[in-house]
């Protein structure tokens, strides 16, 4: 019997929606990367973008578990000297809630080619409002 593979040609995209609200960011991402990659379809294919798009709404509104909010750091630099940025996690839930659920989404992905193609196909908005109504959404509950 053979391996079943995937061509990229013959990959169908469906539309999810994930809410945010009260959930543990973890949570939220796991599951989301899972989508993204395509792995709770039976014609998972890992060389293949067979994913599906992901909405997140409600990223202002995500559960961190623990001491994360005063702890965690977020890191950023210029490339210059000097040039290093920390934000706490509770300043990036405060001012950008929308790159805070990104980042923890964009670290369980593949770090390569395949993985900033499937990157693309996620949607985080700080609140309820997102502007992907037509492609009727399917809402996961987690």
């Amino acid at each position: 019997m053979k391996t079943f593979m995937l061509r990229k040609e013959d990959v169908s995209t469906k539309w999810f929606i994930i809410d945010a609200e009260g959930k543990n960011l973890g949570r939220v991402a796991s599951k989301a990367a899972h989508i993204l990659r395509g792995k709770h379809k039976v014609t998972y294919t890992p060389h293949v973008n067979c994913g599906d798009a992901v909405i997140i709404i409600n990223a202002s509104k995500v559960n961190l578990t623990g001491d994360k909010l005063k702890k965690k750091v977020y890191y950023n630099h210029s490339g210059y000297p000097g040039g290093l940025r920390e934000r706490t996690a509770e300043v990036m839930k405060e001012k950008y809630p929308v790159e805070m659920v990104e980042r923890a989404v964009k670290g369980m992905l593949p770090k390569n080619t395949l993985g900033r193609d499937m990157f693309r196909n996620l949607y985080v908005y700080a609140d309820e409002n997102h502007k992907h109504s037509a492609q009727k959404p399917e809402k996961i509950e987690l």
